[in-house]
């Protein structure tokens, strides 16, 4: 246990259990906040949309920065930014709900946009501008894996985004709770934001190869932050991306495997981003639910997916495939999400194990699979217009998952159930094709 604390890995880990718990301790108290400043359904709906739009242009550059200047640094840039955010939502807790605009319409339902709730939208941007984290963090996780642990790394980086979930949403229903209400989780998201830098700049090593560490990270002179010295360790007729070209996305589609991988990342996020959008639309109007009982069901989520991405994907990823992982996976969540469907308690906490198993056995595989591709000088790359896939996918399954909740209520999941089914066919009919073309290769 002690060498697992001094490892290279746990620096990584660590950092990303910190950035998920600050995002998800806001998580079932976001639509109680957009609803008491004048909000409703469709207007939590384009909020959630906000922040994957910006990521979507801003993850790739992120990405693709930290293959030029380093992981550790851009992950710096990021966390700064998720601050700066968080001291901007607190913001709005401040300012007068002062009326800008209402509107009601057959479309967008009724509700009214007050100045707060534009401030929570400028904080949702800025923070989505600089969100590439999660892309750079799992550039660095691909850095330091090797073929034989990497489905065991990506597995822990999913156990420690379960934690932070586990964890987030049940304080966030305990807090709300007190005389500070909605106030004292966003307080605490912005000093585990702040505490998330420090963790970086003190115990994160610099991954990325032909990037010497200079030292101590100094944010205090801007030229210095963005000084790098490179080692010489490119050999004569070596093909490496060059994202400062412009072509990065046309070279890295070039990749044998990558389009159909991104394709996946997107369905997958346009998948869930359905049922985020619905779920707490669902348990705020129909379940009627309070914020402690979203916690507690996202939390239960969480924790499950924490047994499945710490022992047992390290058990079966030893036995099966990353392929083999990724099916069985798209297989449960399909079934999860016609589950969802029922407007019944009991049946709902049977959809949210089985969904909870199949993200658990599905993502970290699909991430070892989109990381083995490539290499160390390109993951960034990589890694960065994936991310963007899914903040595409999100914004229009959140901006769609509210609108749709609106007019057919639950069904909205069923649609998220076809697109799970989508993706299992997708594996497949890979699958068949792989093992069809070795089957013609001359022995």
């Amino acid at each position: 246990m002690i060498a697992f604390f001094k490892s290279k890995i746990f620096p990584i880990l660590l950092v990303n259990f910190i950035g998920i718990l600050g995002y998800s301790i806001v998580i079932p108290i976001l639509i109680f906040i957009v609803t008491d400043f004048g909000g409703n359904g469709f207007i939590y709906g384009i909020l959630g949309a906000t922040y994957p739009f910006f990521q979507f242009i801003g993850a790739p550059i992120l990405g693709r920065l930290s293959d030029s200047i380093g992981r550790k640094k851009v992950l710096i840039i990021s966390q700064a930014g998720t601050f700066v955010a968080w001291l901007l939502f607190l913001l709005a807790f401040i300012l007068p709900e002062t009326e800008l605009w209402k509107q009601s319409t057959e479309l967008t339902g009724s509700y009214m946009m007050t100045l707060p709730l534009l401030i929570i939208f400028v904080a949702r941007i800025f923070d989505g501008f600089t969100g590439g984290n999660i892309s750079v963090a799992n550039a660095y996780m691909s850095d330091i894996s090797t073929d034989e642990d990497r489905n065991q790394n990506f597995g822990r980086m999913g156990a420690s985004t379960s934690l932070g979930f586990v964890i987030g949403p049940a304080f966030a229903g305990i807090l709300a709770s007190t005389l500070l209400g909605e106030v004292l989780p966003l307080l605490l998201a912005a000093l585990i934001s702040l505490i998330a830098i420090f963790v970086i700049s003190i115990r994160l090593e610099e991954s990325v190869p032909c990037i010497v560490d200079t030292g101590s990270v100094s944010i205090k002179n801007v030229r210095r932050f963005f000084q790098v010295e490179h080692k010489d360790c490119f050999t004569e007729g070596s093909e490496e991306l060059q994202p400062e070209s412009g072509k990065g996305l046309k070279q890295v589609l070039t990749i044998k495997g990558v389009p159909l991988l991104y394709g996946i990342y997107f369905l997958t996020f346009f998948g869930f981003s359905l049922f985020y959008a619905g779920l707490p639309i669902y348990a705020n109007s129909i379940l009627e639910w309070s914020a402690i009982d979203l916690g507690i069901f996202l939390a239960y989520s969480s924790f499950i997916m924490i047994l499945v991405q710490g022992p047992i994907l390290s058990r079966l990823s030893k036995k099966l495939s990353s392929q083999s992982l990724v099916l069985m996976g798209s297989l449960l969540l399909a079934t999860s999400f016609f589950l969802l469907s029922r407007q019944q308690v009991v049946l709902l906490y049977v959809a949210n194990t089985l969904l909870s198993l199949g993200n658990g056995l599905m993502w970290p595989s699909f991430l070892a699979l989109l990381s083995s591709l490539g290499t160390k000088k390109t993951q960034g790359t990589i890694q960065g217009y994936g991310t963007s896939m899914g903040s595409i996918a999100s914004m229009l399954g959140l901006i769609m998952g509210g609108i749709l909740f609106e007019r057919i209520t639950t069904l909205v999941f069923m649609i998220g159930g076809f697109i799970f089914l989508l993706i299992t066919a997708l594996v497949l009919f890979n699958n068949y094709r792989s093992t069809k073309l070795k089957s013609l290769q001359p022995v």
